[in-house]
């Protein structure tokens, strides 16, 4: 459903709302002032009221938000050298009630939820037997189930982020002042109200134009997160009920055996857009450097895996701001790397986020593909040879042959910086190093003489890349251009299995939750024959072969009723229920890394505060276990009243999330 926004028609007739905003990051507009309340009792103008409830989602991609919000202050990421908005990951003072990505947020979503509510009442009241689109009760149920489905996706949003909100679920017939918090607890039985209604009255799948609107597989996968979100409280009071694991495992179970959607069968094809293309040439012949593949990013976006996605346009006279998370995760590789330049394959490398050290280590990169599908360990150089160039030439004492005496070590297409990840029992000599012919190694690890003192090549502008977003092909042919073509992915079926694994685990069904855990690690096996990193048996200890590694990829009970060294479990965590729990949190980071679940997963499981202290070494003293949750925007404090009057300060400080002013 590509769904791009022209005009403000839907806008106009807006009701004022405290907690009504425009659409603007998301909408080329062209302002329209000669429509009236009418419009909205046509068929066109319905139709592009439910359209416009679509737009908010688009909202998370669009910014630093999006990593800012998710991402940082986490277990999993640490700053880069070029970092905005460290608020986020060191839980400083700056993070208040003023910061404008939590005030954003809520008028983003506010205002979908208001659209929804516009477009429930309205379309409930229309009366057109003619209509093509809207003229049975059939036809107009389907777009309010779409309407309440997104209405209750919204209040997700809000509801992990900043706990109990207020619920608005009328459109105002005169403008509205107060607006008291309700209790989490109401908020998840809306929530949960909104989705059951939503989620019989639609298909399981959309499919051509129609793809990205609100699906039963959209309703029911988010069924399972609310009731696992709500569930999985164990001091917090969010209204959980002995029942709540029951109804995961029914709502995931439907999406994984009904739904239609099926995983792919290589974890790369979600994300390889990036992956190279061109072929490495022989030594000493100029070779042809990878390019990004418009296919494959269409293909991407258009998985079966993929269940509920917002959408983004590649028609440059239709995008808006786009999608623009590939920024933040590369590396520096055009400077500090000789034979690389800035190309539209690597990236405009933002340097936001580098892996933590937990990242890298939770990952078998032996037997598991994740790893070398998630992060980029190889770069390809893409400057143009010339005959005068001063990069580095083979030499007669390095050589591999006579021939090759005099000509550049690196060509056109071949490898020009390699990072390797080894792990800080095997550290690499420099020595070795040093005889490499690539132009830069960065060495995870590495030491002058065996035994001698160990320090590391990576750092806070040289890092591994993680490539999940990486979008070569963007609206325009500029380097710098920021807005990419990818759709912002909300929910995939790998986390619907993750999802049922952990409801099974936390009733002490341990055998079942394996099995839907082994479904994606049989996924993430390295198959028969397909090709892997050397460093695998260089530096991993792995085999020089290509066998399937299928077998010894399978996750077993060992993994969490013992101390499993690679679990990394914290000291604290010493339980099989408690370890089963971070088991899972880690394969979360295995399948899941990065896309934008990890705080609220943290902050879910009330395992925030100690693993981000843990595993993120940029944390500050300030990080506190207030940080679950976030501010309640001042702004929003501030427009509006209680009992008929502004807001004093006391009654914002009782309306404000504990731990904040």
């Amino acid at each position: 459903m590509k769904y791009i926004y022209t005009d403000r028609r839907w806008m106009m007739l807006a009701i004022l709302m405290v907690l009504t905003v425009s659409c603007k990051k998301f909408i080329k507009e062209d302002l329209v002032t000669t429509l009236n309340e009418d419009y909205y009792k046509t068929d066109a103008g319905l139709e592009d009221l439910v359209k416009s409830a679509y737009a908010p989602l688009q909202w998370k991609f669009t910014g630093e938000q999006s990593y800012c919000m998710s991402n940082f202050g986490t277990d999993e990421f640490r700053e880069g050298d070029q970092f905005n908005n460290v608020r986020y990951n060191d839980y400083d003072a700056n993070l208040n009630s003023n910061d404008p990505f939590v005030n954003d947020l809520w008028e983003n979503d506010y205002a979908g939820i208001r659209r929804c509510n516009q477009g429930i009442e309205l379309i409930t009241a229309y009366d057109n037997p003619s209509s093509a689109v809207l003229g049975t009760q059939a036809k107009k149920d389907l777009r309010i189930a779409e309407l309440k489905a997104l209405r209750g996706f919204y209040y997700f949003q809000l509801l992990q982020q900043l706990g109990g909100v207020p619920l608005v679920l009328t459109v105002p017939k005169e403008p509205q002042y107060e607006f008291p918090r309700a209790t989490e607890a109401a908020v998840y039985n809306q929530i949960i109200k909104d989705l059951q209604e939503a989620g019989p009255v639609l298909p399981w799948r959309y499919s051509g134009t129609d793809r990205g609107r609100a699906t039963r597989a959209m309703v029911d996968h988010y069924l399972a997160k609310v009731y696992l979100t709500r569930g999985s409280a164990v001091t917090e009071q969010r209204g959980q009920k002995a029942t709540d694991m029951d109804s995961v495992i029914y709502y995931a179970n439907e999406v994984i055996a009904n739904s239609g959607h099926t995983l792919e069968s290589d974890y790369g094809n979600l994300f390889n857009a990036g992956y190279p293309d061109g072929i490495i040439a022989p030594l000493g012949q100029a070779g042809v450097p990878p390019t990004g593949s418009k296919a494959k990013i269409d293909a991407n976006n258009a998985s079966n895996e993929i269940i509920f996605a917002a959408q983004f346009s590649s028609n440059l006279s239709l995008a808006g701001t786009n999608n623009t998370t590939h920024l933040y995760y590369p590396t520096q590789y055009d400077a500090g790397m000789p034979g690389m330049t800035r190309d539209f394959f690597n990236g405009r490398p933002y340097r936001r986020l580098r892996p933590t050290d937990y990242t890298i280590d939770i990952f078998d990169k032996v037997h598991d593909s994740r790893f070398f599908k998630t992060f980029q360990t190889v770069f390809y150089r893409n400057v143009p040879y010339a005959e005068k160039e001063t990069l580095p030439k083979f030499t007669a004492a390095d050589a591999p042959n006579p021939s090759l005496i005099g000509k550049p070590r690196v060509m056109p297409g071949d490898t020009a910086a390699l990072f390797i990840v080894n792990p800080a029992g095997n550290p690499v000599l420099t020595s070795k190093i040093a005889a490499m012919r690539y132009y830069a190694v960065f060495a995870r690890y590495k030491q002058t003489a065996v035994g001698g003192a160990v320090s590391s090549d990576f750092n806070a502008n040289k890092y591994l890349s993680m490539i999940k977003f990486s979008d070569p092909i963007r609206l325009t042919t500029t380097n710098n251009e920021a807005r990419g073509i990818r759709n912002g992915t909300y929910a995939r079926l790998a986390e619907t299995y993750l999802m049922i694994a952990e409801a099974y685990g936390r009733k002490g069904d341990y055998a079942t939750a394996l099995n839907y855990v082994n479904v994606l690690r049989k996924r993430a096996a390295y198959k028969s024959n397909e090709s892997r990193s050397p460093q695998i048996w260089q530096y991993l200890g792995g085999a020089n072969t290509l066998d399937n590694t299928e077998t010894a990829n399978l996750a077993t009970e060992q993994l969490f009723t013992t101390n499993a060294p690679g679990e990394l479990y914290p000291d604290n965590v010493t339980s099989t229920t408690d370890r089963f729990i971070h088991f899972i949190l880690n394969e979360r980071t295995r399948e899941l890394c990065g896309e934008f679940y990890r705080w609220e997963d943290l902050a879910r499981t009330e395992t925030l505060y100690d693993r981000t202290r843990l595993f993120n070494a940029d944390i500050s003293p300030s990080f506190a276990r207030y940080h679950k949750r976030r501010p309640i925007p001042y702004q929003q404090m501030l427009a509006q009243q209680m009992n008929g009057k502004p807001m004093t300060a006391e009654e914002m400080a009782a309306y404000q999330n504990p731990g904040y002013n």
